[in-house]
Formats: structure tokens, C-alpha cells, sequence
């Protein structure tokens, strides 16, 4: 089993930045790989970034490409998200997500942390 736990969102006016953290827990962490997710009300949860083990591969959704870096410490177990010039329409709870498949099924969810950008 893997345990993810969320911190960092918060209110924030939209042009400012927030970073999101997500801490892993649990069995070897070798080979896992890390996602964030997000879901405004009334919204389906939608995929924002993703990143790979040795950090050398990532994706992001086009709604946040230019915005936000996903990034990772696996001295710490942690995955970030940089999220630069942040929008109304980034108003969600974001989820971080972890699997170790080679082609991510996201098998590990954290609790969700919440971010609303205000204008």
C-alpha cells in the first residue's frame, strides 16, 4: 500500500502562485509514478500533470502547459506542483495520484487539497 498526503493549497488572487506538495508513504517507492489531478465543482476529475520515477518524463493537461511544473524529490517522497499565474478557472480540489505501472492506472489517491483563486 501507498499513502499520499496533500498540502499546500489555499486562497490565492488569481496572477499569484501557489505550490502543492504530495508526501508518499508506505512500501518501496522505487519505480512509482506520481500524478496531480483536480476536480471543480460540478466537474468531472480532470488530469493535470504527471511524472515519472527518475523525473526525466512529463505531461501536463493544455489548460495548465506554460503554467504549471510538476516536479519531484525522491529523497523526500515528495511530488510538487508549481502553479504560476493562477486563474479563476483553477479553482478545484487538486488530487495527488500514484502507481507504479509502467502506463500509470493511478491506483493511490490522497484526500484532495483544496485551491480557490479568487479574481
Amino acid at each position: 500500500q501507498v499513502q499520499l498526503v496533500e498540502s499546500g493549497g489555499g486562497l490565492v488572487q488569481a496572477g499569484n502562485s501557489l505550490r502543492l506538495s504530495c508526501a508518499a508513504s508506505g512500501r518501496t517507492l522505487s519505480s512509482l509514478n506520481m500524478g496531480w489531478f483536480r476536480q471543480a465543482p460540478g466537474k468531472e476529475r480532470e488530469f493535470v500533470a504527471r511524472i515519472n520515477w527518475y523525473g526525466s518524463n512529463m505531461a501536463y493537461a493544455d489548460s495548465v502547459k506554460g503554467r504549471f511544473t510538476i516536479s519531484r524529490d525522491n529523497a523526500k517522497n515528495t511530488v510538487y506542483l508549481q502553479m504560476n499565474s493562477l486563474k479563476p478557472e483553477d479553482t478545484a480540489v487538486y488530487y495527488c495520484a500514484a502507481d507504479f505501472s509502467v502506463v500509470p492506472r493511478w491506483n493511490y489517491w490522497g484526500q484532495g487539497t483544496q485551491v480557490t483563486v479568487f479574481s
